[in-house]
């Protein structure tokens, strides 16, 4: 059955006439008719003859007719002509002269050469022929053979990236008879349904006929409209015997386009024309479906975008649509404009920005000759401004983007309205919950915003996403934005805003509560689609007339969501924000400084920033912690002030500092804490040299760390807890000779990080360990990956320490690779980021790895330079692990300088490392250094001493046979073997 109310709302309700099925139509006024030369025009049936012979006109020339013969003799002014024809829309002059022009050559096709209608300079037109009036019963003229062919218009420009879309709405079509295709203004409905007549106007024994419904303005009409291009005279009120008798025999394809506002109107016409008249197929388009009987809906989906991927170029940009479109049109109104490389991400943006609408990415490419691409992706946030300039030709409500959307929402019922605008606050997804807290009010129940939601989704206002465990809609960003502007012209928007900001306060406290007891993937599914929401009621809240007060509490509120998703820049920039406003204020809430401090401690760790300084941030954050007792709070920041001076490479004070986190966490009921700090102190003792007593501390760790439910060591401590321990875990593997197992607790490590998607816990193992040993193993390929994925992970700026570890690496890979050209600016400008940022891990190893680098290149003097630096620093900060490492390339670089005792000197070099790493009980380091020394006592002939040198380290492995470092070993012992 046809929809009740749906569409024709507006109009008054319709009563039935006499033989009319239970339709509804009026029973009319006595037929006026207008009689000139060969022709007669009834205009209430929107028909004109010549002689006994239907003429085809279109609406709006018809229109246009309509007013020049009732005024026939007097000048028409041109405004006159187009408010009647165009009602409540501004267009250009252009739009007029068509339908003039469309009228002229409709009359001249009456063989009498007369002209009708002539022009009055600067004034209007007047209709020209004697012109007589009757009043009588409607035309009866016969019934006449539709021709065969089409009346489709000519499309101007071709459909883009709809080839699979109109190849299915034409399968369905085939096979259901009546479809409808459903979607956004602007999104293509028009120009998918002329492409699918076109391709099937041929199939069909009498054609297609294109029906325009969008000039009217009374769902009574819709029958005529029809009627009209049929070239079919009504003989009573009701239309529907003489349409379904005219068509019953006939095998025809019906396009009836922009529905929305006649829906009832429309939907009833189609299920009779399909019950009477069974060779007919019907394609409809609409703005929400017909919800007629036997209606098949097809939702036409905005055009296929381009994906936020880096390094995309303009070739692969062309294989998407959306993007393919805005080039195509861009190039026809910007004198041929092409897209480059450099342009592909802001025409990316912009096409993105419009949620991939045809029409809006049609209109901002029409700008790009003003504006250039990079101009008009800057003016998008006033977009309804920007996209003015369609084609003059078109219709009105689609020569600018405003117009398209106030077609729609004028079809809307006042609570409908009212729903929709104030929706425009959510700047991401939104549940129904959420919905009704902001847009119900004392008018409008919740049950009744759940029942606007739904109605909006159906008119392709609002987007919903069902495919998950929670139901999320969304409006587009245009949608969106043409809300507010109506928000604002309500003059509600500080009233929904606040409401808004309050309402996400809630979402967060109701999240810390959460965390306690929830899987994290639940509570990450549940939280973190609220983030874009977060921003923009932040952003209103420390704005001129927002509610600083408020922004504070969502601030501190917000931090546990910014940790688990590693936002750490916006974590820490907010929380300045939120840290200013209440010292400018005199506040003295400690509390709330307290969890800023540590916020702003926390972002700053992981960045390159001139600002960085975590050691003042955790040092004030720990006074309030003790000055209020906080127990907890005093373990996140020890634990803040060890990783500072980790960072820092004060290695003897982070121990310090991870004693005193044990022992606080000794007062403590979690047993979890104690083995933190018992990771803690093995992090310390790694740096310090002391492998043996490193990897106690972080087994005993490992063994007995049960992770919490919830995951709140990753709030409390930044990252996930194992993990980290397995990161160091696999450095002291890697140095005690166990290659095969480091390399075993390094794919597990990478596994866990990626299964919790944690970012800034996987992008530090990735730094810290993965890379790294990877490099030190010699199994490039795996160094180039886990390389590739840091970088992919990082490639914002809220974790850019770790690009530059990501830098270093890569020169470390092209200075193994044998490309020195490559890798020794690379290596130095990552070295010149962590230097800036006094970010010291690993730090003295990437000197040594450039020394080595530069020694080979054949520059023994800067290699000399950079290794005594390397070594210099990591006495004074008492770095020890890489302390054999750096004493065996000093021993290198001396032999490559090749002065006079060069052999001594590195021969001194060599011996320290060894004796170093006999210490720290690092017996790859040992190794390393030994197949150096064994190397240079053959190439002094003392054979056999190299040969019982090597031999006897090499044989205390009992794995790792096919890392690099035993492949070379083995490799100088058989050749040593064969000359003793």
């Amino acid at each position: 059955m046809a929809p009740v109310g749906k569409g024709d709302r507006d109009y008054p309700s319709l009563p039935a006439a006499e033989g009319s099925s239970g339709r509804n139509f009026v029973d009319g006024p006595v037929e006026l008719t207008f009689s000139f030369g060969p022709f007669r025009l009834y205009p209430r049936q929107q028909l004109l003859l010549r002689g006994e012979t239907p003429v085809a006109l279109g609406s709006r020339a018809f229109e246009v007719l309509v007013a020049l013969v009732e005024r026939a003799g007097e000048v028409v002014d041109k405004d006159a002509l187009v408010a009647r024809v165009w009602s409540g829309f501004t267009v250009e002059e252009s739009n007029l002269r068509a339908q003039i022009n469309a009228v002229r050559r409709a009359l001249a096709e009456g063989g009498s050469g007369e002209n009708y209608v002539v022009t009055v300079p600067g004034r209007g037109y007047r209709f020209v022929a004697t012109v007589a009036r009757s009043a009588g019963a409607a035309a009866q003229p016969p019934l006449t053979a539709v021709p065969s062919g089409h009346n489709l218009p000519d499309r101007l420009t071709r459909p883009i990236g709809r080839a699979d879309i109109v190849a299915m709405v034409s399968s369905r079509l085939q096979r259901g008879r009546f479809v409808t295709i459903v979607g956004p203004a602007g999104v293509g409905k028009t120009t998918v349904a002329l492409a699918v007549a076109d391709k099937l106007a041929g199939s069909y024994k009498d054609g297609a006929r294109f029906v325009d419904l969008a000039p009217l303005t009374d769902p009574r009409l819709v029958p005529s409209a029809l009627a009209s291009v049929l070239g079919v005279a009504m003989r009573s009120d009701n239309p529907y015997p003489a349409l379904t008798s005219f068509l019953r025999d006939r095998e025809m394809l019906l396009l009836f386009d922009n529905c929305e506002h006649v829906l009832l109107a429309a939907a009833a016409l189609t299920e009779e024309l399909l019950k009477g008249a069974p060779d007919i197929q019907v394609l409809a388009t609409s703005r929400e479906p017909l919800r007629a009987e036997d209606e098949r809906v097809q939702r036409l989906p905005p055009l296929e975008l381009a994906p936020p991927a880096p390094r995309l170029t303009a070739t692969e940009a062309l294989s998407y649509p959306a993007l393919q479109l805005f080039v195509e049109r861009a190039a026809a109104s910007a004198g041929g404009y092409e897209l480059n490389d450099e342009d592909v991400p802001v025409v990316a943006q912009i096409c993105r920005r419009l949620d991939g609408i045809a029409l809006a990415i049609e209109l901002a490419a029409s700008r790009v000759d003003a504006y250039g691409v990079r101009g008009v992706a800057s003016r998008l946030d006033d977009r309804f401004h920007l996209l003015t300039r369609g084609r003059r030709t078109a219709l009105p409500r689609h020569q600018t983007l405003r117009a398209a959307f106030d077609w729609s929402y004028d079809l809307l019922s006042e609570a409908e309205r009212v729903v929709m605008r104030r929706l425009g606050v959510f700047a991401g997804r939104f549940t129904m919950e959420a919905a009704s807290a902001i847009a119900g009010d004392d008018k409008i129940a919740s049950s009744e915003v759940d029942e606007i939601v739904a109605d909006l989704v159906e008119k392709s206002l609002a987007m919903s996403d069902v495919g998950g465990e929670i139901v999320y809609y969304r409006l587009t960003d245009t949608a969106r934005a043409y809300a507010l502007k109506r928000l604002a012209e309500a003059g509600e928007t500080q009233t929904v805003t606040r409401r808004h900001a309050r309402y996400q306060l809630d979402r967060l406290e109701r999240a810390q509560a959460d965390w306690e007891t929830w899987p994290t993937a639940e509570w990450l599914l549940a939280y973190t689609p609220q983030i874009d929401d977060l921003r923009s009621a932040l952003d209103w809240a420390f704005s001129a007339g927002g509610d600083a007060g408020l922004g504070v509490a969502l601030t501190v509120a917000a931090v546990p969501l910014w940790v688990e998703m590693s936002l750490m820049q916006e974590c820490g920039t907010r929380a300045e924000r939120a840290l200013a406003t209440l010292e400018e204020g005199g506040s003295k809430d400690d509390l709330r400084r307290m969890h800023l401090y540590v916020a702003v401690a926390w972002s700053q760790m992981y960045t390159t920033g001139s600002t960085r300084d975590t050691g003042a941030a955790w040092a004030t954050a720990f006074e309030l912690a003790e000055a209020l007792d906080d127990k907890d709070y005093r373990l996140r920041t020890l634990w803040g002030m060890w990783s500072s001076r980790i960072n820092r490479g004060e290695f003897s004070q982070a121990l310090a500092l991870a004693k005193r986190f044990y022992s606080a966490a000794e007062k403590t009921a979690d047993i979890n804490d104690r083995l933190i700090g018992d990771r803690l102190i093995g992090s310390a003792l790694h740096f310090l040299g002391d492998q043996r007593r490193a990897r106690q501390h972080i087994e005993r760790m490992l063994v007995s760390y049960v992770a919490p439910f919830h995951r709140s060591h990753v709030v409390r401590f930044q990252l996930d807890q194992r993990v980290t321990a397995r990161m160091t875990l696999a450095r002291v593997l890697w140095l005690q000779g166990f290659a095969d197992q480091a390399r075993r607790c390094l794919e597990i490590n990478i596994a866990d990080a990626l299964s919790i998607d944690h970012r800034l816990s996987l992008c530090n193992t990735l730094a810290q360990a993965a890379c790294p040993v990877a490099l030190l193993a010699g199994d490039l390929l795996a160094a180039e990956r886990y390389t590739n994925m840091l970088l992919d992970h990082t490639a914002s700026d809220e974790l850019d320490i770790f690009r530059a570890y990501a830098r270093c690496f890569e020169g470390e890979l092209y200075l193994k690779r044998g490309d020195p050209a490559a890798g020794l600016p690379q290596l130095r400008a990552g070295l010149g980021q962590l230097r800036r940022a006094r970010f010291v891990p690993y730090l003295n190893n990437f000197l040594g790895g450039l020394a080595e680098g530069l020694a080979a290149a054949g520059d023994a003097q800067a290699a000399k330079a950079t290794i005594d630096e390397a070594i210099a620093r990591s006495e004074q900060s008492e770095e020890r692990w890489c302390g054999p490492e750096l004493l065996r390339i000093r021993g290198v670089v001396a032999l490559c300088r090749g002065a006079d005792g060069a052999a001594e000197e590195a021969e001194q070099n060599l011996l320290a490392s060894i004796e170093l790493a006999r210490t720290q009980e690092a017996l790859a380091w040992e190794l390393r250094t030994t197949t150096s020394l064994a190397r240079l006592r053959r190439d002094q002939r003392r054979i056999g001493e190299a040969h019982e040198l090597l031999s006897r380290v090499y044989g205390r492995f009992g794995e790792g046979y096919e890392t690099n470092d035993l492949r070379i070993a083995k490799t100088l012992l058989d050749e040593v073997s064969v000359h003793r």
